[in-house]
């Protein structure tokens, strides 16, 4: 038995916790995710100030004619046309939100219940697609409408993502439709 004995006096109990260590990782912890999330947000007020010269967004018109489309489904925000990276923030277009889209002779209506609802008239119209990402939201090919249109001196990439994917189709020939009809008898 004298073997085991030298075992049993050489156990020593477990380790006493360092509050105040952990307590103070904690805080520098919370701090710090604080600080970026602090960080980010200016960025995107920034981002906001250096857009400040895009134009207020338009509101429907009493009277928009018949209706042609119409869609519901989620906004994923616009961007500077042909760059999918540089979100525009300016007047709540960074903000994502639910979706409503009517189409009609008019314009395009974009109806978003907590964010600022604005109108594209169909003169402001340049192109409609198919694509698979707009900033923040990538998507299988083809899964995003983005629609170009003119604002002010600026053209930006607006995207959509229906609820029933197969209406994008639709979309894209009717508003292209729409565009090359407003643009020929702009040429006249």
């Amino acid at each position: 038995m004298t073997p085991l004995l030298p075992l049993a006096a050489e156990q020593k109990s477990a380790e006493v916790t360092d509050w105040a260590a952990r307590i103070g990782w904690l805080v520098g912890i919370v701090l710090f995710i604080a600080l970026v999330y602090w960080l980010m947000r200016e960025g995107w007020k920034w981002r906001g100030t250096l857009q400040g010269d895009l134009p207020e967004l338009p509101t429907a018109p009493e009277d928009t004619g018949p209706v042609r489309l119409s869609m519901s489904g989620r906004y994923h925000g616009s961007t500077t046309a042909g760059q999918w990276l540089d979100r525009t923030v300016a007047h709540g277009l960074g903000t994502r939100s639910r979706a409503e889209l009517t189409l009609t002779d008019a314009g395009l209506d974009v109806v978003r219940p907590g964010a600022s609802d604005f109108f594209v008239p169909a003169s402001q119209l340049r192109e409609a697609r198919l694509d698979k990402g707009i900033a923040g939201k990538v998507l299988t090919e083809g899964g995003l409408l983005v629609v170009t249109w003119q604002h002010g001196d600026r053209l930006l990439d607006s995207g959509f993502r229906s609820d029933r994917a197969d209406e994008h189709p639709t979309w894209v020939e009717t508003l292209n439709n729409m565009i090359n009809t407003t643009e020929t008898e702009g040429a006249r």
